[in-house]
């Protein structure tokens, strides 16, 4: 788990964020917070779990604010 800012809205609940190191991901919101309806904006930072295998997807697990 890590934790970025979100960077651009893309469609389908997609989403562009940057970690700390710069580093941008292309993220998904997990289904816990697609069932809430947890709306995400442009700026807001997140906790995303990411995997060894493949570090350009995540997926965004909680809202930071």
């Amino acid at each position: 788990e890590t934790e970025g800012t979100i960077v651009a809205v893309l469609a389908g609940t997609m989403f562009r964020v940057e970690l700390a190191n710069k580093h941008r991901v292309l993220a998904h919101i997990s289904g816990k917070m697609r069932k809430r309806f947890i709306r995400l904006t442009t700026g807001d930072r997140v906790k995303l779990q990411m995997s060894p295998y493949d570090i350009d997807k995540a997926r965004i697990v909680y809202r930071l604010g």
